[in-house]
């Protein structure tokens, strides 16, 4: 008996899912809907991720590992468009199938592509934050990590955005948070500090977001607009309590759901769609009661994750 449960076991299809991190709500989000694409193509999900979002070098080990047991399939979130490169190629010359989410990829030897219009959202962000701003001022962007291929694209759209259609704006800085609200928090108080009249902000991930808001209250700097990127319990919470302008919301269930699901389509035989765009959102205070984004912001994604925890 023991043997026969052993050997169904190992019989069944794994696909594994590695985004860049696990802590955030947002990796979360992803990992629910990666789990319901999962039960709808009949395999199972296994959830790795590197414990720092900078680390690639953990993430090539974790993907290494699952070319070496040829799972099923990959869903990657990479951590650094070059760095993953030889890991993804190795994996397609092995046979083992890899759908990219989230951020890009310097190689073709992928199925799928799912991920938000990063340039469009890093636009959506300068429109914003040009408008809340009356078009003049100075403005500073608090990133993410160089190399990292979304939220580049988000400081080139918000860049040339700016430039583009607000020239009485003035992008005094890029500095980056490196996955670390305090050290977010830090380069936000020193942008402060260099230039006490700032206008405005923006922050181009959560974690960034999270630091930047941190340092806005530490120095009492309401009149200082910030436009967030990402949802948090705790950024929507700030967003009503003034702290935030608004927020770019991705879909994150989406992201996970549709880069699952291409790994799901490619086992039956079928071809996934090359590229989806998961689509991006601006959530303004008196947008949070819409039912729409209602559910963008708070998924249900303890329906899906309840079981996931113990499969990790």
């Amino acid at each position: 008996m023991l043997l026969l449960a052993s050997c169904a076991r190992e019989h069944k299809t794994v696909v594994g899912v590695v985004p860049k991190g696990a802590n955030h709500i947002f990796w979360q989000t992803v990992h629910a809907g990666a789990v319901k694409a999962a039960q709808e193509y009949g395999f199972e999900v296994e959830w790795n991720a590197p414990t720092l979002e900078i680390d690639s070098s953990r993430q090539i080990e974790i993907v290494d590992s699952m070319v070496n047991r040829k799972l099923a399939g990959i869903v990657l979130a990479p951590v650094d468009k070059k760095a993953l490169v030889a890991v993804v190629e190795r994996a397609a010359k092995a046979g083992v199938p890899v759908s990219i989410f989230d951020s890009g990829i310097d190689t073709q030897q992928r199925i799928s592509y799912v991920a938000t219009n990063n340039e469009e959202g890093g636009r959506m962000a300068a429109r914003r934050l040009g408008e809340a701003i009356g078009g003049k001022g100075k403005v500073a962007v608090i990133g993410f990590m160089p190399g990292s291929a979304s939220t580049m694209e988000r400081e080139h759209g918000f860049q040339d955005e700016m430039r583009s259609n607000f020239p009485g704006v003035n992008i005094v800085g890029l500095q980056f948070g490196m996955a670390d609200r305090a050290k977010a928090m830090a380069v936000t108080e020193n942008v402060l500090t260099a230039h006490p009249d700032l206008a405005g902000l923006f922050a181009d991930n959560e974690s960034s977001s999270a630091g930047a808001v941190q340092a806005l209250k530490s120095r009492n700097a309401k009149a200082v607009r910030l436009v967030a990127f990402d949802a948090s319990e705790q950024l929507i919470a700030d967003m009503k309590a003034g702290w935030i302008d608004s927020i770019v919301v991705q879909n994150p269930f989406k992201m996970g759901y549709e880069s699952t699901k291409a790994i799901g389509l490619h086992l039956k035989g079928e071809k996934p769609p090359t590229l989806i765009d998961s689509g991006a959102s601006l959530v303004r205070p008196e947008d949070l009661d819409k039912p729409d984004v209602k559910e963008l912001l708070f998924p249900d994604i303890q329906k899906y994750l309840k079981g996931a925890a113990a499969a990790h």
